[in-house]
């Protein structure tokens, strides 16, 4: 798939909203793209005391929750700043998922990196 669809794709899950005095959804939205071929969304879920999420975590349950693992392209984008990367967490998150994870297309603003090049010292048990 063409990063710039799934850009689109992502871009169009993007809806923020306030749900409650503590929790805010919707500003950051995840798309991405199994080995399959299926495509998977999430957004984020902000809450006041941490117990929120980030967009891509939600994509991925979504991906597990259909029995696949393997993501080949992934991009998340901002409400306020456009195309961004996966934090840190998210990005161990995906090879801890998989590790064939580590060879996932991701969407920068700058261009398209491996995630294994955005994970040069990862954590490993």
């Amino acid at each position: 798939m063409k990063f710039e669809e799934l850009v689109k794709v992502a871009e169009s899950k993007l809806n923020p909203q306030v749900l409650s005095k503590n929790t805010e959804v919707g500003k950051v939205a995840c798309a991405l793209v199994t080995a399959d071929g299926n495509i998977y969304t999430g957004i984020n879920i902000d809450t006041a005391c941490s117990m929120g999420f980030c967009a891509e975590a939600n994509a991925i349950g979504s991906m597990v929750t259909n029995n696949e693992s393997i993501i080949k392209q992934v991009v998340a984008v901002s409400a306020n700043h456009g195309i961004i990367p996966p934090c840190g967490r998210c990005r161990e998150f995906m090879v801890q998922i998989n590790e064939q994870n580590l060879e996932a297309e991701v969407l920068l603003d700058d261009g398209v990196y491996l995630l294994k090049d955005l994970l040069p010292r990862r954590w490993e048990h």
